[in-house]
């Protein structure tokens, strides 16, 4: 990998953690934590609020505005984690062309952790209601996707753990350096 700066967008469904997970991830890397849904426009926030899946089209302009986000913090030299559901491969494509080394932690796990979250989640515009069209439109990664999976219901700590192992195999690395090993 010739790239030095890496972005780890921290992926899934509404309810699975990735805003917590993402942020305990940056606190302990020493980068910035992005929160994807601050990218919404008003329009699909209030889509949303009333119950209403966004579509593909609602989506493409809040990718594009959070692959723009990726852009800047490489022009600046900062690697960064970013939240975003990124459910469809598309989805990522379009993340991506952000910067040349985007990677994806999957936080996921069993769909009544993911109603119990939800049914108790406060001052958040996503409704319980939506997640089976999440959980419908969700593509996990693929094998040619450079990302690791790790399961919601393990403590925040554990999955920060296991992503830090799991993202750091051979030619790759993740810590202060940013930098790939030979």
């Amino acid at each position: 990998m010739s790239a030095a700066l890496q972005h780890i967008v921290v992926m899934g469904v509404s309810g699975s953690g990735k805003s917590t997970t993402g942020g305990a991830l940056a606190k302990r890397l020493g980068w910035p934590f992005i929160e994807g849904d601050s990218f919404h426009p008003a329009a699909n926030v209030a889509k949303m609020r009333a119950g209403t899946p966004l579509t593909d089209a609602d989506r493409e302009p809040w990718l594009h505005a959070l692959a723009a986000e990726i852009g800047r913090n490489q022009a600046r030299g900062q690697c960064s984690v970013i939240g975003c559901s990124a459910l469809k491969r598309a989805y990522r494509d379009i993340l991506r062309r952000g910067a040349p080394w985007v990677r994806f932690l999957h936080v996921h796990g069993a769909r009544r952790i993911l109603e119990d979250r939800l049914a108790h989640r406060e001052g958040h515009f996503f409704p319980a209601r939506l997640l089976d069209s999440q959980l419908a439109t969700l593509e996990m990664l693929a094998e040619d996707e450079d990302g690791a999976l790790v399961d919601m219901a393990l403590p925040v700590e554990k999955q920060v753990d296991a992503a830090l192992r799991l993202l750091s195999g051979p030619g790759q690395c993740i810590g202060p350096a940013h930098r790939p090993v030979p």
